[in-house]
């Protein structure tokens, strides 16, 4: 891998190329090891205007080419992807803290999402319209909306970067991927792949930095017409206040998401779902569970469970131990808000059942470690219960009523998904049709597959990723009426 980053380091990637960045520069460091694995080179407003001039130039040529080359394209680099999935994995694990497992399925689903789009390319169709008088004909055609900004987050550095890039090439999008500076690793090894697909110079770029620089000038660049955000709520709506003009907005934000178990559940079924989807990735993912409500019939021997099944998780480095449960958490920004509330909490009275400090060993003594931690009889006084902790910890309070717990479930201005476990069929198409949220799985904790749509509602964003919806969020309509004169 040093190679590799060595390779990398400093660089941005535009006009089909990798260039040394002329900006100052930031360190990546491993976050389980503090140690500094590279630097990157924060684009600078001259490179900035060029990439966005060349991804102009590119579009109209890109988005020209029959859908059938696009998607051909996108099997190549997916297959390529593919290839060099291992490699990828390892650079992800040592930028954002992932286990290497993890990180490899990550790459994978990568792939998937290359392959998903390039069949979906090809079936993009308009539709003509019949019209009020004879001699007229409505075509309504769809055409790529123009040059695509995307500003990804760290905790899924390739999926993330590929929802949007997959959609945007598909659609005949050039694309400006501004990845964030404690994960660019990841996405420039996809440029390298788009390269090696034979993509053409300026339709993928990446230009490294940090968001309030970079990412900020994407967003009041007047010849970029979508931006494409993944990331906090806070940062989503001042992307959205600060647009210099109209622009088409895709913002997938933060969640706070509910679980719910009924007395009619299948527990040792709940238990696993609510420990995958409470700590996979330490807790970094939108779609984690923070806040769990139990039937009070059910709640002791569901906090036995989930306790117990937690305390099973391996923590470690997630190169040297591969198959880990839990790698270390990614910045220290997330390790410091996960301590707060579990404090919060805690001074409020709430009671902690496992975890609740970092593990104990010299192995851990450098890294962002911290246990999966739950605490018990919580309220809506607590942080934990109306904030997005963003981290491995989970707060438990039980309930008498569904209505109650469903209430208390959409009681948050987030609405991205939310979990239910439950046999009995009426409370499955209560939470159903009644949880306030984009997204909702019963009895199991994936929330997203590639070929439905994925967004949020309230301030969890608008508009979707995945799916065929996610792909038209990258076009625009015209109305074409035609006066031929048959039949007039």
């Amino acid at each position: 891998m040093p190679e590799v980053l060595a390779r990398l380091s400093g660089k941005q990637f535009v006009q089909g190329r990798f260039i040394a960045g002329e900006g100052g520069q930031l360190a990546v460091r491993n976050p389980a090891r503090d140690e500094v694995i590279g630097h990157i080179a924060v684009a600078t407003p001259a490179e900035i205007a060029s990439t966005v001039a060349a991804a102009l130039a590119a579009w109209r040529p890109w988005a020209s080419q029959p859908a059938r080359v696009r998607a051909e394209a996108l099997h190549a680099l997916g297959r390529l992807i593919e290839t060099d999935a291992a490699a990828m994995a390892q650079v992800m694990t040592l930028e954002q803290g992932k286990p290497f497992n993890e990180a490899l399925g990550e790459i994978r689903k990568l792939a998937e999402a290359c392959h998903f789009y390039a069949e979906e390319a090809v079936r993009v169709h308009g539709e003509i319209i019949p019209n009020d008088q004879p001699g007229y004909q409505s075509l309504i055609l769809r055409e790529a909306i123009g040059v695509v900004a995307a500003i990804t987050p760290w905790n899924y550095p390739a999926e993330l970067v590929g929802w949007k890039l997959c959609a945007a090439l598909a659609a005949g999008c050039p694309i400006i991927i501004k990845p964030s500076e404690f994960t660019p690793f990841t996405a420039l090894m996809i440029a390298e792949k788009t390269q090696q697909a034979g993509i053409p110079a300026g339709v993928v770029s990446v230009l490294n930095g940090d968001g309030a620089s970079v990412g900020q000038a994407l967003v009041d660049h007047p010849d970029i017409p979508k931006i494409a955000f993944t990331g906090s709520s806070r940062t989503g709506l001042r992307i959205q206040q600060s647009c210099p003009a109209i622009k088409r907005l895709s913002l997938e934000l933060g969640g706070n998401c509910p679980l719910l178990v009924t007395r009619h559940a299948d527990l040792p079924q709940a238990v696993q779902g609510a420990v995958r989807r409470s700590f996979r990735n330490m807790g970094q993912i939108c779609i984690a569970i923070n806040r769990i409500y139990v039937e009070r019939t059910v709640y002791a021997d569901f906090l036995d469970q989930f306790a117990a099944a937690t305390r099973k998780l391996i923590i470690g480095d997630g190169l040297l131990n591969p198959a880990a449960d839990l790698g270390a958490m990614a910045q220290v920004a997330p390790l410091q808000k996960t301590r707060q509330h579990l404090q919060d909490a805690l001074d409020k009275g709430a009671r902690l059942v496992t975890g609740g400090a970092a593990p104990e060993g010299e192995a851990f003594g450098k890294g962002l470690f911290f246990q999966p931690s739950i605490v018990a009889d919580c309220t809506h006084e607590m942080l934990v219960m109306r904030e997005e902790t963003f981290g491995p910890l989970v707060g438990v309070a039980p309930f008498d009523r569904l209505d109650d717990a469903i209430a208390l479930a959409n009681d948050t201005p987030y609405g991205l998904a939310a979990y239910a476990y439950t046999q009995n069929l009426q409370e499955i198409h209560r939470c159903a049709a009644e949880l306030d949220v984009g997204n909702v799985a019963i009895n199991h904790v994936d929330a997203g597959i590639m070929n439905a749509p994925y967004g949020g509602r309230k301030q969890s964003g608008v508009g979707v990723e995945h799916g065929r919806e996610g792909l038209l969020e990258y076009f625009q309509f015209k109305h074409v009426r035609l006066r031929h004169g048959v039949g007039a």
